[in-house]
């Protein structure tokens, strides 16, 4: 009986042993691990490495039922990276790996790097006041109420500027006779496009190049990004293919290093990405953060208690633009998740459902 006792023990632990894993044990013995580190792909050719679902575990189950939903919400473009390899790369509803589509306001967490470019050449600095780089009157405050807004006001969206959120004129428009008062500048949250719009007109003015011509040569070029800014109802506009949002998305998972290049300190990059004032405490300087108390959305000023997008990692930073344009990067994860295409059901400038339905499917996969 005791044998018969042993013998069961020691069947049952062999079991376990051939059903046990650990991290570094993939489902298949015959596959290769996936690579460690970083990886940066070439700037000047197409090759991009890529990294299975097998290698990394993840459920190739779930990927049918992602792609589905994808497509169903107007999806164009949509890409996986796993510390900077691709693992996930699709084309939906016409579109392919060149077409070009617009950011919208993802672009603003662009624009917000190319400041911080500024600010380390010593063209900016976002301390200093407005008028110091756009000159007196450049809005209808009085000088006093406009030497309070600094260029940091405008990165976090604290002017004090009247938004007009909802009537599309004044809300894009930087000429004087639209930049009214409202409050005393870093008092107010409020999303506000012409106040936006004036970080580029400072590096125009204060640059010996245009903001065209210094994005492309301080950061396009040298991380291989292939876009263009492009005036649109009055919105400069910036237009990529995927590719080169997962691009810009990779950088900012380094921390604003192309691999050993250091493109935007890593001072300005902490700050950029973190909680910028105490008003809207999941908004930086133009990015947008997870994992915080309570968050503003860009149309009211009702501060709404939980994380901005419940179903992504707490640490997860985005750029969003109107109608579903999402760049993810998720440090603790290695992740960065672009997604292009037309609005998927709600109309938001920032944030919108669609953001915690689409982690609940990627949350399938990785999980």
């Amino acid at each position: 009986m005791k044998f018969q006792y042993r013998l069961i023990a020691f069947l049952s632990l062999l079991l376990f042993l051939g059903c046990s894993t650990d991290e570094n044990t993939t489902l298949n013995p015959d596959m290769e691990p996936a690579p460690e580190g970083m990886y940066f792909p070439p700037t000047d050719d197409s090759s991009w490495e890529d990294v299975s679902l097998d290698q990394l575990q993840w459920d190739a189950t779930k990927v049918d039922a992602l792609n589905d939903y994808l497509k169903s919400k107007k999806t164009k473009g949509f890409m996986i990276l796993k510390n900077g390899r691709v693992v996930i790369e699709e084309y939906y509803n016409g579109h392919n790996q060149n077409a070009r589509w617009t950011w919208f306001s993802a672009a603003k967490s662009l624009t917000a790097t190319f400041v911080g470019v500024a600010q380390d050449e010593g063209i900016l600095d976002i301390n200093n006041k407005t008028s110091d780089y756009l000159g007196a009157n450049w809005s209808q405050l009085t000088t006093d109420q406009q030497d309070l807004i600094s260029v940091k006001n405008h990165l976090s969206m604290t002017t004090g500027l009247t938004p007009h959120v909802g009537d599309f004129i004044p809300w894009i428009c930087t000429a004087p006779v639209c930049l009214e008062y409202t409050a005393e500048a870093g008092t107010r949250w409020a999303y506000h496009q012409g106040a936006f719009m004036l970080l580029q007109e400072m590096i125009t003015k204060n640059a010996d190049m245009s903001f065209q011509a210094y994005c492309k040569v301080k950061v396009a070029d040298k991380i291989g990004m292939s876009g263009n800014w492009s005036n649109q109802l009055g919105l400069n506009i910036y237009n990529s293919n995927t590719r080169s949002m997962a691009r810009f998305g990779l950088l900012m998972q380094n921390k604003g290093a192309w691999g050993d290049v250091r493109i935007v300190s890593e001072t300005y990059f902490n700050a950029m990405t973190n909680t910028s004032q105490n008003i809207n405490k999941a908004y930086g300087y133009c990015w947008w953060l997870n994992g915080k108390s309570d968050y503003m959305s860009t149309g009211t000023q009702e501060v709404f208690e939980g994380s901005l997008v419940p179903n992504a990692p707490n640490d997860m930073i985005a750029a969003l633009g109107a109608n579903d344009q999402k760049i993810y990067v998720v440090p603790s994860k290695g992740l960065v998740v672009v997604r292009c295409g037309e609005n998927a059901g709600v109309v938001a400038l920032g944030s919108s459902t669609f953001d915690n339905e689409l982690w609940a499917y990627i949350n399938d996969v990785i999980q």
